[in-house]
């Protein structure tokens, strides 16, 4: 298994120095026979589903997790129509994105340029398998990936249809790799493949993503989880943040951009509590508050310190009541994983001050935590939202697939 999980990393290596040269107009033809190749190959797509939905169903897998792994028409669409939209995005390998001139007359600049070879490890949804590819591709890249068990025939049928449109666009079909094993042990030989990888990303619970950034040799962007905050100010207007608040908790809950804690200043928790209790009580939320959240919300369960760091995924939501935005603030910071914040207030100043003081990947002014997301933010597809500081910070599309290098321009310059 060592061995050829090996020969997969210097496969994808070599194709990472061929996709570096690609040009725009045949990165962009590739992903568009992968769109067609899709759209061809249903018939075969559909088999290997029906293959990893009923071993599923067999093992006993929830219903939900039997969801996530269904490629309906729907899903398929979804996907085509994914590889469209990424191939119609700027590319921007070779981009300059900064010159200035030194005083011999040098000029000095950064020009965008692949990561290399990405690895992405992820769980449950196949449709992953195409919206990683693409993005990779599009960034000149080449990718490894290690779908989880429960979609392997899924994920190995989609692969061989990107590939196959690889060779067709005429670039290298080991830029898309998929490890060909359920074994768990293929994961940590992958994970020690530094000479071959460059960056690794994983996507799933927080038990995978700890144990990859554990294990991995390579650089690994990563979040953990979305404890996502709104922070409903004094100076907030009730209607806008019902709203708010509903979507941010309600709209999807099992997704990492969704609220878990709700942070109401005291001067309207008597007003507002009530109120947004009542909202989320029939859309089936359940609620656990601090001793004053409970005091103006009876039926609310009681908090505990743990659930202040909890990532319900669920219709269930911490709420706590604070004296202050400050206090606000310092509970985010404590708390919360550096995902998706928000506040909801019409006094400028604070607005101003939440957006500098809070360091979380998004920040969010009078709108919902739900648009921490590539597509919501102009980015296109994303691969996933990074709270790793270092080269990516948030929803990471095609430019945060790139990185820059320095590149200096002379007419003769010599150091003295």
């Amino acid at each position: 298994m060592r061995e050829e999980i090996l020969t997969l990393g210097r496969k994808a290596r070599e194709a990472a120095q061929a996709m570096a040269r690609a040009g725009s107009d045949q990165k962009r033809e590739a992903l568009e026979f992968m769109a067609r190749a899709l759209e061809g190959e249903r018939r075969a797509i559909g088999e290997a589903n029906d293959l990893d939905v009923h071993e599923a169903e067999g093992k006993g897998l929830s219903g939900a997790k039997v969801d996530r792994l269904r490629l309906s028409e729907k899903v398929v669409r979804e996907m085509m129509g994914g590889l469209r939209e990424v191939a119609a995005l700027p590319d921007p390998v070779g981009e300059i994105t900064r010159m200035w001139t030194r005083p011999n007359g040098l000029r000095v600049g950064r020009m965008r340029i692949p990561l290399g070879v990405v690895g992405i490890v992820y769980e449950s949804r196949p449709n992953v398998t195409v919206d990683a590819a693409a993005l990779c591709i599009k960034a000149g890249n080449a990718v490894v990936l290690r779908g989880g068990s429960e979609a392997f025939h899924s994920n190995t049928c989609l692969a061989r249809i990107l590939r196959q449109a690889l060779q067709q666009a005429d670039l290298p079909a080991d830029a898309v790799q998929i490890v060909g094993t359920t074994d768990r042990a293929a994961v940590l030989d992958l994970l020690k493949l530094e000479d071959y990888i460059d960056v690794m990303i994983p996507r799933g619970g927080e038990e995978l993503i700890r144990f990859v950034a554990e294990n991995a040799r390579m650089p690994v962007l990563k979040h953990y989880k979305g404890v996502c905050h709104v922070y409903v100010d004094d100076e907030g207007d009730f209607d806008m943040a019902e709203k708010i608040c509903l979507n941010a908790k309600v709209q999807r809950p099992g997704v990492c951009n969704a609220m878990e804690t709700l942070l109401v200043h005291a001067a309207i928790a008597d007003r507002f509590l009530p109120r947004m209790a009542a909202a989320f009580r029939e859309a089936g939320v359940q609620l656990r508050g601090c001793e004053r959240t409970r005091l103006l919300v009876p039926d609310c369960q009681p908090a505990g310190e743990e659930d202040w760091y909890a990532e319900y995924l669920d219709l269930v939501l911490a709420v706590r009541v604070v004296d202050s935005m400050e206090e606000a603030i310092r509970h985010i910071a404590a708390y919360g994983s550096q995902h998706t914040e928000a506040i909801v207030t019409m006094n400028f100043e604070k607005a101003h001050r939440f957006l500098q003081e809070v360091q979380s990947s998004l920040v969010l002014v009078n709108a919902s935590t739900r648009f921490n997301d590539g597509f919501q933010l102009g980015l296109g597809a994303e691969i996933g939202i990074s709270t790793s500081r270092i080269h990516a910070f948030g929803p990471m599309g095609v430019e945060e697939l790139t990185t820059t290098k320095f590149i200096a321009l002379g007419n003769g310059q010599i150091r003295t």
